[in-house]
């Protein structure tokens, strides 16, 4: 007579559950900074570039009146386009800058700067970080 086979009880993959784990780890860290009152960051999109070990990351960027975003710097460049409302721009070394909608701006990687809405509803913008992959995409600045 022959003997079924040995029930094989079924474990989660080490394989599987890691890749999921880091992507949780990395939303909580890219989010971290965009829970501060009057500021939220929504990534539109990801891809990659030509540029080795970086990612273009796509952030829709809302700021409420008189909020701001907080002193930050990014592991990658900035370019963003104001969409709607003004803001100054306040770049470390650099004389404040109002922008307003229809305007862009560009910071370079490491450049620690903020937000503040000066206008009198909420300022959107979208940006385009050009960023080193496995990176927060903003760290708050000391």
């Amino acid at each position: 007579m022959r003997q079924p086979p040995p029930v094989r009880r079924r474990r989660p993959k080490i394989q599987l559950l890691l890749p999921i784990m880091l992507l949780a780890a990395s939303v909580v860290t890219a989010t971290a900074l965009a829970q501060a009152p009057g500021i939220r960051r929504t990534v539109i999109q990801k891809g990659e570039v030509s540029v080795p070990g970086r990612e273009a990351v796509v952030v829709r960027v809302e700021l409420d009146k008189g909020a701001t975003a907080g002193r930050h710097s990014h592991p990658g460049d900035e370019i963003g386009y104001v969409v709607e409302g003004e803001s100054d721009l306040l770049v470390d070394g650099e004389d404040p800058r109002r922008i307003k909608a229809g305007e862009s701006f560009i910071i370079p990687a490491g450049t620690v700067h903020d937000a503040v809405n000066v206008g009198a509803g909420m300022v959107k913008v979208v940006s385009v970080f050009v960023v080193e992959k496995g990176k927060p995409l903003a760290s708050a600045a000391k």
